[in-house]
């Protein structure tokens, strides 16, 4: 291929990429529309696909394919954990369960983890590179919509501590994606997985709308 494969990905993928950050959800819920309850709810179902995410990612370290993709810096578990906690009490994981739509989600991402490293990183692409793009907006948000402290508990999932320069380090990010060391059969299949992890999010985002209306 002689296009770069971050930016096929990006292109290939943009369409479904739109319908995900268009939902009417995400957009009442950016909006100030939503009460702080339908925020916690999206923060815990993305606990259900981060642990899929991340309690498996040591397993791919050597892989050759998705191995220099792990990078602890990225992970996002234990925000997510110390914000519901902020969100809900210190009991939250009793009253935690995914939606359907995030069970299938998370799922998905654990069967790459299983049996193909490739699709697990259009999945670390898709969750890692939006957490540090238009998370920041979500941040922002969220801390004049409920008033979170500013990179507080609340919203620390989208706080990246460890990665001091996050455009220097999607740069870095974009130049792995360049080198992945696959067939073009593979990068293909690649892009179709990204495809398919942007329409787990949207169905998400579908099913959380079902949940929460503008009277919430």
């Amino acid at each position: 291929m002689d296009t770069p494969f971050s930016t096929l990905i990006r292109t290939a993928s943009h369409e479904q990429h739109t319908e995900a950050e268009t939902s009417s959800f995400m957009g009442d819920l950016l909006g100030g529309r939503l009460a702080v309850d339908a925020y916690a709810r999206y923060t815990e179902q993305l606990w259900f696909v981060y642990r899929a995410l991340e309690e498996g990612a040591e397993t791919l370290r050597e892989d050759p394919v998705a191995g220099p993709f792990i990078r602890p810096e990225l992970f996002r578990t234990a925000a997510l954990e110390r914000d519901l906690a902020h969100l809900r009490g210190p009991g939250w994981r009793a009253g935690a369960s995914p939606l359907p739509a995030t069970a299938a989600y998370a799922e998905r991402v654990a069967a790459c983890v299983r049996a193909w490293p490739a699709g697990y990183v259009a999945h670390h692409y898709t969750r890692y590179l939006g957490d540090l793009s238009g998370g920041q907006i979500i941040r922002d948000r969220a801390e004049r919509t409920w008033g979170f402290d500013r990179k507080g508990d609340g919203v620390r999932f989208y706080v990246f501590e460890e990665i001091p320069n996050p455009a220097a380090f999607k740069r870095a990010y974009r130049e792995l994606l360049d080198g992945v060391d696959v067939d073009d059969l593979e990068k293909q299949r690649i892009v179709d997985e990204c495809r398919r992890a942007f329409a787990f999010n949207t169905a998400v985002f579908r099913e959380l709308g079902g949940e929460y209306s503008l009277s919430a």
